[in-house]
């Protein structure tokens, strides 16, 4: 089991100090960044770091707003998790690294994708969405979220934790919940608000890296055929699909995730 570490990276220029974790120690070949989703922290990729092998070395940073990242008063676009993903990589002083988006962590992780193709070896999206504003769950949690008042009810946070879990034992669920309530209610609705509202089908466009797309055949919220826009937008991109898990396959089974990221890094090296 790989140790995994915490810091705080200070941005500078009026960026906001972002806490990661780190595993592993850096290799022959570009380091991972993890990227979370909505409402998550750094805590959320804590399964896959403890199982990484020392051949990787990832960072997995709480981005702005969530977690124990400071929370500025604006500044919840994707495009703005974008900018702070590169300021991340400045200050860690990494040349290119492999972008690892995990549910709405990959809107960003892509921006930065198609944006910077020279800062990003290589792009692994896992249960992300190809669209959101079509989705009636989405929809209908925006009519909640604007309700949402500080501070965030507890039975809410839980209620929309577990429902994108699957296999996943109830103790980390619970840190999991913990992690998501130190997000404010505006927070919650600036950062879905910026999700509804950007073009996400425009976010796919411009990627070149290669990329590859993991999805679990059992997700809630996101259907193949939201999966295969996203195919179809990336020409150097692979699916693969881990048949009887939900939406956040990194949580069900962080090592076949960590497997199937150590194959597709060692393929960017060779």
């Amino acid at each position: 089991m790989a140790a995994v570490a915490v810091h705080r990276a200070v941005l500078g220029d009026g960026r906001p100090t972002l806490p990661y974790a780190e595993a592993g120690r850096p290799g022959s070949g570009p380091p991972l960044v993890l990227v979370h989703g909505y409402a998550d922290s750094w805590w959320t990729f804590e399964p896959m770091l403890r199982a990484m092998p020392s051949a990787l070395h990832a960072y997995a940073p709480t981005q702005r707003g969530h977690g124990d990242a400071d929370k500025p008063a604006e500044g919840y676009l994707p495009e703005d998790f974008a900018d702070d993903l590169v300021a991340f990589l400045d200050h860690l002083g990494i040349e290119r690294a492999v972008l690892v988006g995990g549910s709405s962590g990959g809107v960003q992780a892509r921006i930065v994708a198609g944006r910077r193709p020279d800062r990003v070896a290589g792009l692994v999206l896992l249960g992300v969405p190809a669209l959101l504003a079509d989705k009636p769950g989405v929809t209908g949690l925006w009519e909640t979220v604007q309700a949402l008042r500080d501070p965030v009810d507890r039975a809410f946070a839980a209620e929309f934790t577990r429902g994108l879990a699957g296999r996943v034992a109830p103790g980390f669920l619970e840190t999991i919940v913990d992690e998501s309530l130190k997000a404010p209610a505006r927070v919650w609705r600036e950062v879905l608000r910026g999700l509804l509202e950007t073009d996400l089908a425009a976010t796919l466009t411009g990627i070149l890296v290669p990329t590859l797309v993991v999805w679990g055949d059992r997700d809630p919220v996101l259907t193949r055929s939201d999966q295969q826009l996203i195919l179809d937008a990336i020409p150097d991109s692979r699916f693969l699909v881990h048949e009887g898990a939900g939406h956040v396959v990194y949580w069900e089974d962080p090592d076949r995730v960590v497997r199937e990221l150590a194959a597709f890094t060692a393929a960017l090296r060779g």
